[in-house]
C-alpha cells in the first residue's frame, strides 16, 4: 500500500495533534463530530452519501486542472467512489464507477500523472488504473505478469515487479483523534473504530480515514486558510508578471 502519511513536528502539531493509537474504547456516535479552531472531525453522516459505505483502500489523485479527487474502493474492487477533495470545508461527491477487477485491491504506485498501479490481494496480479477520464476510470489488468512483488513505478513508462511477494494481510485498527485545547477547555478525544487505511491531503494538512462503517475528514482550518492565501498570492504574483 502507498505509503502517504509522515510523522510532523510543527508548532501548529504540537497545539493540534493527531494522535493514532490502539484502543478498545467504545464511542457514542454523538463523540464523533468535534470542533475547534484548530482541528474539525467530519463524521461519514455529514459527508456525501457514498462516503458511508465501507471501503477497501483510497488514494489522493492531483488532476491537470488544479482539483484533487479522492477514489474509494467499494464493494470488493468492483466500485470507486470518487470525491472531490480540493476543498476539504466543501468535499463533493462525484459519483462512482463501475471497475473490471477480479477482488480487492490496494493501490500502490502512481505512473505518470493519469495513471496507477493497483495489487490485486491474495496473489491475483497487477493492474493499471486508468485516469485519463478523471470521473470513468477504466482498470486494465497486466497479462503475463507472474511475479506478485510490489510494484515500482518507472516514471510514466511502467514499472518493475521484483519476485519478493508482501503480505496481503489487512488488518484494521481503531484510531483516536485528540482534539488539544487552545484555550482553558479540556482537551477531547475521538475515537474511530477499526480504521484500514489513512491519507493526508499535505498542502491543506486534511487527514482522511477510511474506516469500517465509512470516511472520517480531519480537517486543520488553520492550514486550509494558509493554503488559500498562499495560492492567491501566487496567482497575483501570476497576474501581475
Amino acid at each position: 500500500m502507498k505509503e502517504t502519511i509522515n510523522n510532523r513536528s510543527s508548532r501548529f502539531v504540537r497545539r493540534a495533534v493527531i494522535a493514532i493509537v490502539a484502543t478498545g474504547t467504545l464511542a457514542s456516535p454523538a463523540a464523533y463530530s468535534r470542533t475547534s479552531n484548530n482541528l474539525v472531525v467530519v463524521p461519514p453522516a455529514d459527508l456525501p452519501e457514498l462516503a458511508r459505505h465501507t471501503g477497501e483502500a483510497m488514494f489522493l489523485h492531483d488532476t491537470i486542472d488544479g482539483r484533487t479527487h479522492l477514489y474509494i474502493e467499494q464493494n470488493d474492487g468492483a466500485q470507486l467512489a470518487i470525491f472531490d477533495v480540493t476543498d476539504p470545508s466543501h468535499v463533493k461527491g462525484e459519483g462512482s464507477a463501475q471497475i473490471d477487477a477480479p477482488g480487492p485491491f490496494d493501490f500502490v504506485s502512481t505512473l505518470g500523472d493519469r495513471a496507477e498501479v493497483v495489487r490485486f490481494r491474495q496473489g491475483q496480479g497487477s493492474a493499471v488504473l486508468d485516469l485519463h477520464k478523471v470521473n470513468v476510470p477504466t482498470l486494465t489488468k497486466v497479462q503475463g505478469l507472474t511475479l506478485q512483488g510490489a510494484p515500482m513505478a518507472l516514471g510514466d513508462a511502467g514499472f518493475i515487479v521484483t519476485s519478493r511477494a508482501d503480505s496481503d494481510a489487512q488488518s484494521a485498527r481503531d484510531v483516536q483523534v485528540v482534539v488539544t485545547a487552545s484555550s482553558g477547555d479540556l482537551n477531547r478525544v475521538v475515537d474511530v473504530k477499526e480504521v484500514r487505511q489513512e491519507l493526508t491531503k499535505h498542502d491543506t494538512g486534511t487527514t482522511f480515514l477510511l474506516a469500517q462503517s465509512g470516511l472520517y475528514v480531519v480537517r486543520r482550518p488553520v492550514v486550509e486558510r494558509q493554503n488559500e492565501l498562499r495560492e492567491r498570492d501566487r496567482m497575483a504574483r501570476y497576474a501581475g508578471g
